[in-house]
């Protein structure tokens, strides 16, 4: 499950055809409960629009904002049955959360040594996600996101992380034309055909962060 992941800088937005958000964000690393940037289509059509959000999803119904530190990742098998998720699938507000690099532990060493996961083309990540939006306090984001996670015990690379007897999950990278499918899909059978692994090839991965 990513945790913490190093988001896409405002130069690197620009990959996705997309300005930085209007609400300054800090170049720093995002944790559950912090604002990040995040790109969804418009109801209204046009090219996509990218805005600042927070690292967890925020149902309608949610009292507190910390429920983002429960809420930052959704896995693909029950996302659809969870109370804080399902809204937002069912009404496939779907979303790419662009990020430079994620991290996660492995414990390969015999202790947690934290690795940077990233494209190996250098190129920004367009991970899935699912957005929410809400009214807070003034300087707080409307928008809320989660990554959706899948199964990895088959991947080669991203199987090597966290604790040895945790079961194995990675977020979606989206990659070629699946990020405009996703963004464009208009059942959930087409959002789940894009719920996959993605290429070993497409990852590098060493110890460290950015």
């Amino acid at each position: 499950m990513c945790s913490n992941y190093r988001p896409a800088r405002s130069a690197e937005l620009a990959h996705f055809g997309v300005a930085p958000p209007e609400l300054p964000l800090a170049d720093k690393d995002a944790y559950p409960g912090s604002a990040a940037p995040m790109i969804y289509q418009p109801p209204e059509g046009g090219g996509w629009s990218c805005v600042a959000a927070t690292f967890g999803l925020l149902p309608v119904w949610a009292k507190d904002r910390a429920l983002a530190k429960r809420t930052y990742n959704a896995r693909t098998e029950t996302v659809a049955e969870k109370p804080s998720f399902r809204s937002a699938w069912h009404k496939r507000q779907v979303c790419i959360v662009p990020a430079a690099a994620i991290y996660e532990p492995c414990y390969e060493t015999g202790k947690a040594v934290w690795w940077r996961i990233a494209r190996a083309d250098g190129a920004p990540m367009a991970i899935a996600g699912l957005w929410e939006r809400k009214s807070w306090e003034a300087g707080v984001p409307s928008w809320s996101f989660t990554l959706l996670t899948v199964n990895a015990e088959t991947h080669p690379l991203m199987r090597r992380f966290h604790k040895p007897d945790d079961e194995k999950r990675t977020v979606v990278v989206l990659d070629g034309d699946a990020p405009e499918a996703w963004l464009a899909a208009e059942s959930n059978t087409d959002l789940r055909a894009l719920l996959r692994p993605c290429a070993e090839t497409l990852l590098f991965a060493g110890p460290g962060r950015l």
